[in-house]
């Protein structure tokens, strides 16, 4: 394997460059690897974020999204008040065609190589399996298998649980009642996080309308909930609701989309929903109450930290390293989006800048904790 860290030079030519600590790109001829993994900032600690695996147009798209995801997570784990910064990797390649063993083994050789400086999880393209091949070749991995009262395993219901929580105090901000039932939320994507938070809706008596691309997962949720209805991947944007809630891939708010909405509040588990940040203007303009998403969907990362501490023998929190203690934090979830609310209102500005401005008064050393620390 060969690696090269890229320098200024080639980063400053990319907009999404944020005075990156280091992009790291790796090649494993042997295994057919070729990554990325970005470490954005780590004042508050190293650098943690999932793995992603997607068949990238080019290396500069990879690029693109490893700056953008590095980027972001140091946003979501300040406002999520854990002591750790921000990462990401990305590997190229669809992951049903060339996914194997010794690529993610590979890929967490990579990881070693930064020494503990980034920590890695599972994401899009990746699974539990992947990091279990990963932790062979590095410690700084977390995803891994766990018992049901342990810290460890699949992310994805924590994440689920904590879009509900957000979605309900985007709910209680628009209507002044955090009571769901009766009400209208449409999903688009029925991944893990995606499908988990329909259970959770459908507990709530909330009228479901779904999307996704795989024929069979439609029907799989509609045989499990019963009344939800689908719709086909193009028309989610178009159906009436209460809220819409994207829980695929990012930059689905965009100029394009944004005409159709008709709901009050869009909350959702996707990374990256606003294509722009004109589009987050243009949705408050609307009236519609956008739930910041790097806030929204941080159950997952806090799951997987609190993994970390507790393999790593660290406990930054007051309260020994419980299942229990690490839901009730995922469950505070909704006041830190409660706050975010309070200094949007009171700067008359959008949630999502006034996330950004609680988030690096955080990394940056102006504040010591959230609604969620």
């Amino acid at each position: 394997m060969t690696y090269t860290d890229l320098g200024s030079d080639v980063l400053s030519r990319f907009a999404d460059y944020d005075g990156h600590e280091r992009i790291r790109r790796f090649e494993d001829p042997e295994t057919g690897l070729l990554a990325f993994i970005g470490v954005h900032n780590r004042n508050l600690g190293p650098a943690l974020g999932g793995c992603r695996m997607r068949p990238y147009a080019s290396e500069e798209e990879a690029i693109t999204d490893v700056l953008r995801l590095s980027r972001g997570m140091t946003y979501k784990n300040a406002l999520a008040g854990l002591p750790l910064g921000g990462g990401k990797s990305v590997v190229i390649g669809d992951p049903f065609k060339i996914k194997t063993d010794a690529l993610m083994r590979a890929m967490g050789r990579a990881v070693q190589s930064l020494e503990g400086h980034y920590i890695t999880a599972e994401d899009s393209g990746t699974g539990e399996e992947d990091m279990i091949a990963m932790s062979h070749e590095t410690k700084f991995v977390v995803g891994l298998p766990g018992d049901n009262d342990d810290l460890g395993g699949n992310p994805s219901p924590v994440t689920a649980w904590g879009v509900f929580n957000g979605l309900r105090a985007g709910v209680k901000h628009r209507y002044g009642s955090d009571a769901l039932a009766g009400l209208k939320v449409s999903v688009q994507g029925l991944g893990s996080v995606g499908y988990d938070l329909c259970r959770f809706l459908h507990e709530q008596a909330v009228e479901l309308i779904v999307t996704d691309i795989r024929p069979a997962v439609i029907e799989k949720i509609q045989s499990e909930l019963p009344g939800v209805r689908a719709v086909a991947p193009d028309d989610i944007f178009a159906v009436e609701a209460n809220v819409f809630a994207p829980c695929a891939l990012g930059a689905q708010i965009n100029a394009k989309t944004i005409p159709q909405l008709k709901v009050d509040i869009i909350a959702g588990a996707a990374n990256n929903q606003m294509a722009t940040q004109a589009d987050e203007d243009s949705v408050a303009e609307r009236r519609i109450l956008y739930v910041p998403d790097y806030a929204i969907n941080a159950g997952g990362v806090i799951a997987v930290a609190y993994e970390y501490f507790h393999a790593n023998g660290q406990n930054p929190f007051a309260a020994p390293l419980t299942r229990s203690l690490m839901m009730d934090h995922v469950g505070r979830i909704g006041g830190t989006i409660d706050r975010i609310f309070e200094v949007a209102d009171a700067q008359k500005t959008t949630p999502g800048r006034a996330a950004d401005e609680l988030a690096r008064s955080l990394f940056n050393g102006e504040g010591r904790k959230t609604a969620n620390g």
